[in-house]
């Protein structure tokens, strides 16, 4: 259990305390160790928690710290490595090169998705996207195809309470469910076309662990007639940049 070491002392005149703070939290990741969790990092600073985690999110947006393995701790970053002159560590996802290159090579929005104890966490938003129907992405994971990918790997560990119909596309039935979830461990690529929302199509593809579990999602979500769901050269590219995201530990 990380205890709280030291608390950043109160500074006056117009010495800079966001600044002063974020090197705190860069230097508690570094003690804590690959893995530190927000809470962590702020008990250990004494930083408020809210004041901790935007820090920490402004920290990996500019490289110094990076989201590794289950997308929810944190570990030194290569901007960070860089000014240290370490080597570079180990068991760390830096995905935002990876996200980026993918989203210069195509017009849809690009997004990463944590499964983080069987419940839907978007970890990277598309910022040029809107992203619609995604209230409902984590309560009907049955209308789309990040949801069902997810169904599909964890057929025992999520309860479907709602079966609910949101256009004339969307799997209600249980029996026609299961043939698609089937399809999808088979095939390892989950699919939607106007199920969650008419107008909407999208292409699920997993991000696998070393013990080939699946731990998270990249998809891309577009307008019907423009996203074809059957493009290879956009599949092969989603499932290569998931194996990189997967493997770069």
């Amino acid at each position: 259990m990380v205890t709280r070491t030291t608390r950043v002392p109160e500074t006056g005149g117009h010495e800079p305390r966001a600044v002063q703070k974020a090197l705190a939290l860069l230097e508690a990741v570094a003690q804590i160790g690959s893995g530190a969790r927000a809470k962590d990092v702020a008990n250990f600073t004494g930083i408020a928690p809210a004041t901790a985690y935007r820090l920490l999110n402004l920290l990996v947006a500019d490289g110094y710290l990076v989201r590794i393995e289950d997308l929810s701790g944190f570990a030194l970053g290569r901007r960070t490595r860089e000014l240290a002159g370490a080597a570079p560590q180990t068991a760390v996802v830096d995905h935002r090169q990876i996200i980026d290159e993918i989203r210069s090579h195509t017009r849809f929005g690009v997004y990463l998705v944590s499964y983080q104890h069987d419940r839907i966490a978007l970890i990277d938003r598309d910022p040029d996207h809107e992203l619609p129907g995604e209230s409902a992405l984590a309560t009907h994971p049955h209308a789309s195809a990040i949801g069902k990918l997810l169904l599909a790997n964890r057929p025992d560990g999520v309860s479907l309470k709602d079966l609910r119909k949101f256009t004339s596309r969307t799997i209600t039935d249980l029996a026609d469910l299961a043939v698609e979830l089937s399809r999808i461990r088979s095939c390892g690529i989950a699919i939607e076309v106007d199920e969650i929302k008419v107008g909407r199509s999208a292409i699920a593809v997993p991000i696998r662990d070393d013990a080939d579990g699946v731990r998270g999602a990249l998809a891309v979500i577009g307008r019907t007639g423009r996203l074809h769901t059957d493009d290879a050269g956009l599949i092969e590219l989603l499932t290569a940049s998931a194996r990189e995201i997967g493997t770069a530990r």
